[in-house]
Order: C-alpha cells, then structure tokens, then sequence
C-alpha cells in the first residue's frame, strides 16, 4: 500500500495520528546485559525443545519463525523479572490474563534468514505496559539483528511520530489502516544483537527485529520475549 501525498487529509491524518518523542536509554528503553549468569544453559536447553508452533512463513500467522513455550525455568524468569523492574523503577511485573487477547510471555522464538523481514508495530497496550526480548544465539553472524525503534515516514520524506497513545492501544486503532509497507517507517534508533542482553522497552514505541539470520535450526536468530504489566 502507498500513503498519498502531501496535500492528502490521509497523509494529514496520519502525521497526526501518533505522537513522537526521541528514544531514550533509561526512560523508554533499557539495555541490560550479561543478564542470565547460565546463558549457555538456556539456550541449549531451547535448541533441544521437542515440539515447535510454526509462524509465517510456514503458516498464516502474523508472527515469523517457530516458537514454544517457557524459554526459561521459574526461577530464572523470577531472577530476570527483578533486574527488569528494578530497571524500569516497577513496585512489581506480572503476565497480563486479560480475556481480551494473549501475548506469549516467556515464549523462545527462532526466526531464520528467510522467514521475515523487519515489521514494525507496537504490542497491545491493552495487554502489557513493558515488552522485553532477550537474546540467546551466542554467535550471531550479525549485529544487525538486533531491536530497532521506527517513527513514521511519508513519501515526501516528512517524518512523523513513534508511540501509540490512548485511547488506541495499537496501530491499527492509531492509524486506521490494517498494514503499512517498510518504506513508511523510517529507523530511528537501533540496539545490536548481542548474546545474553535483555532489551526492555515501553508496550507504545513503534519497534521490530532490525532482521534476522540463519538457514538451519541452530544457526537462527534465537530470542525469548516477553509482556509485562506493571506496579508503579
């Protein structure tokens, strides 16, 4: 789909619909690293899971790659969450049991080379105020695979927001269109894929894996993620 032109009232409407404000290490975003003290114990306990749900491009799915459940032991995901909100300056973190959706908290998910690009979007403010991806290949053959952070981009190279604000609790409510190509977000910020770093950030920013690599199971790109509700 392409966003028409400058004198459009949807490329008005657009520019106006997301609010933007610079990422910010320590205020939107967190970079912990070395977070796991068994890092090599995880992965290969998730290289070794015996049954994988597929995603795109092997399904219908709007997730990519393969994923399956706890990536982590209890605790392990009680550990990790107590250095996240610690970060973030949280009374207390818990999975969201909304009737109204589910996000896969604690899942791992490998994702190859050739399964997806990078897709920007924010995660449901409905279901979790923080999101978190940790990463567990201990020898990418990237750094570029990583999380990056979008702002919006029309084709006349006008720049616009990054951050769903309320009442909407995602783009789609935000924008008013189901799905924008690439080329309409321009990156802002990017964290690189470094072995057992936890990214953290705010459920509203406009983020996706910056790309992906690996062409066999033990070479993909192997992350675990996470959505947090939070106690101020």
């Amino acid at each position: 789909m392409s966003i028409p032109g400058d004198e459009s009232e949807i490329a008005q409407r657009l520019l106006a619909a997301l609010p933007y404000q610079t990422p910010e290490q320590g205020r939107d975003y967190w970079v912990l690293d070395d977070v796991l003290p068994n890092a090599r114990e995880v992965t290969e306990r998730c290289w070794a899971k015996p049954f994988w749900t597929l995603g795109a491009p092997y399904r219908s799915e709007y997730w990519p790659g393969m994923r399956a459940p706890e990536a982590l032991l209890p605790d392990e995901l009680h550990a990790l969450e107590a250095k996240v909100a610690s970060a973030v300056g949280a009374a207390g973190l818990w999975k969201d049991v909304s009737p109204v959706g589910a996000l896969c908290h604690g899942f791992v998910q490998m994702v190859g080379g050739g399964d997806a690009d990078a897709k920007p979007h924010v995660d449901s403010l409905a279901l979790c105020d923080y999101a978190g991806v940790l990463y567990l290949h201990p020898y990418p053959p990237t750094r570029h695979a990583g999380t990056s952070f979008y702002r919006l981009k029309l084709p006349d190279g006008r720049l616009g927001g990054n951050r769903v604000a309320p009442p909407h609790t995602n783009l789609v409510d935000a924008l008013g269109v189901k799905k924008l190509p690439i080329s309409a977000w321009e990156e802002d910020v990017e964290i690189p894929y470094v072995y057992n770093r936890l990214v953290v950030y705010r459920s509203d920013l406009v983020h996706s894996a910056t790309g992906y690599f690996g062409d066999v199971l033990q070479r993909k790109r192997l992350s675990a993620v996470f959505f947090w509700k939070a106690k101020a």
